[in-house]
C-alpha cells in the first residue's frame, strides 16, 4: 500500500496563522478574548503579517550554539558534483583533463555548497599570494640582499606596471656597489605578482641553476631580490650590471587553484628598447599540477647555453634555429 501525499489546506493554513498570531498577542498582553479568534487572513499575506505581530522585545532562546564542521574544500577538488551522471568514467576523465571548474553540478541555478566553498578558498589563496611577502630568512638562506622598484606600495604596484620596471636611484647604487660586473649570467628573483611562488620553490630550483651554470664553465653574478618587481626590470637593471645573460625568477598571476607557480625569464645583453620578443621564459614551475622545479632548473640551464653559444634570445634565437 502507498500512502497518498499530505496536503494542507487554506482553511488549515489560516487557522494555524490564527494560533501563532493569538499566542504572539498574548506575549505582549493584547490576547484576543475567548471564543472570538483573530479574523482569517489570505495566506498570501500571512508571513508579513506574523512578522509584523512580533513585538521588539521577544527574546527567542535558541540554546546552545550548534558546532558545524566544514571539511577542506581543496582536498578533493576533482570530485564529480553531478549526481548519477550517465557516464561515470567518461565525467571522471573529462574533469581530470582540465583544470577548468566543470562537472561540478548545481543546486537550481546556483552553485553546490561545496563549490562555492572551493571556489571562494581558492580566491583567498590567491590574495594570499598577491599581498603576501616572501620571508627575509629565505633570502638571507641564499645570501640575497634587497632592492626596491619605483613602487612604493602594492595597490601602486597592481595599478602601476610600468613603475615595477623601473629602479630607484638608491637599488641602482646599491646594485652598482654589491654587485659583480659583466658576469656571464645575472640570476635575480622578484616578488612579482606572487609571493608564494618565490617562497614555495626558490629553495628548490635556485641551488639547481647555481650548480648547473657552474657546471657549465659560466661566470655567475651576485644575486639579489627585487620588491615590487615586473619582467621588464632586466632591461633597466643590466644597465648597472652588464650581464651576458640575465636570468629572472618572478611570481607568476595567481589562478584559482594554482596560486605559487613560478616563472623564469631570460634575455640576451638587456637593456634599454629590448622586448618581450627578445626573451624567452620557462612557466608554471610549481609542485602543483606544474613542472617539478629541480626539472625547470635543469631545462633553464640548458637553455642559456644556447643561448650564450648563439648570443641572441627570443626570436632572434628561433629564427638562428637555437631553440625550439
Amino acid at each position: 500500500m502507498t500512502s497518498e501525499p499530505r496536503t494542507t489546506s487554506d482553511d488549515q493554513l489560516r487557522s494555524i496563522v490564527a494560533d501563532v498570531l493569538a499566542e504572539l498577542g498574548s506575549q505582549r498582553g493584547s490576547a484576543p478574548s475567548a471564543g472570538m479568534p483573530p479574523a482569517p487572513l489570505p495566506a498570501s499575506s500571512a508571513l508579513s503579517a506574523a512578522i509584523a505581530a512580533t513585538p521588539a522585545s521577544t527574546t527567542v532562546s535558541s540554546g546552545p550554539t550548534p558546532h558545524i564542521e566544514l571539511g577542506d574544500p581543496t582536498l578533493n577538488r576533482r570530485a564529480p558534483g553531478i549526481p548519477n551522471p550517465a557516464n561515470p568514467a567518461g565525467l571522471t576523465n573529462l574533469i581530470a583533463s582540465t583544470g577548468a571548474r566543470i562537472g561540478v553540478g548545481r543546486a537550481g541555478p546556483r552553485p553546490l555548497t561545496r563549490s562555492l566553498l572551493l571556489f571562494q578558498a581558492d580566491h583567498a589563496v590567491t590574495q594570499d599570494a598577491i599581498f603576501g611577502d616572501v620571508p627575509q630568512a629565505l633570502l638571507e638562506r641564499f645570501g640575497m640582499f634587497a632592492v626596491q622598484t619605483q613602487v612604493t606600495t602594492h595597490d601602486e604596484f597592481l595599478l602601476r606596471p610600468d613603475l615595477g620596471r623601473r629602479l630607484t636611484d638608491e637599488a641602482k647604487a646599491t646594485i652598482g656597489s654589491r654587485c659583480t660586473k659583466n658576469p656571464n649570467v645575472q640570476i635575480v628573483v622578484g616578488d612579482g605578482l606572487s609571493a608564494a611562488a618565490v617562497t614555495n620553490n626558490l629553495d628548490k630550483i635556485y641551488p639547481v641553476l647555481v650548480d648547473g651554470f657552474r657546471s657549465a664553465g659560466l661566470s655567475l653574478g651576485d644575486p639579489f631580490f627585487i620588491r615590487y618587481c615586473r619582467v621588464g626590470i632586466i632591461n633597466d637593471l643590466n644597465t648597472v650590471i652588464g650581464a651576458d645573460v640575465v636570468v629572472l625568477l618572478i611570481g607568476e598571476r595567481p589562478g584559482l587553484g594554482v596560486a605559487d607557480a613560478l616563472s623564469v625569464y631570460s634575455g640576451w645583453q638587456p637593456g634599454p628598447g629590448k622586448t618581450d620578443a627578445d626573451r624567452d621564459v620557462v612557466c608554471m614551475i610549481t609542485e602543483n599540477g606544474g613542472t617539478n622545479p629541480m626539472e625547470a632548473g635543469a631545462f633553464v640551464v640548458e637553455h642559456i647555453r644556447k643561448v650564450i653559444a648563439a648570443k641572441a634570445s627570443g626570436v632572434a634565437l628561433r629564427t638562428q634555429g637555437g631553440d625550439s
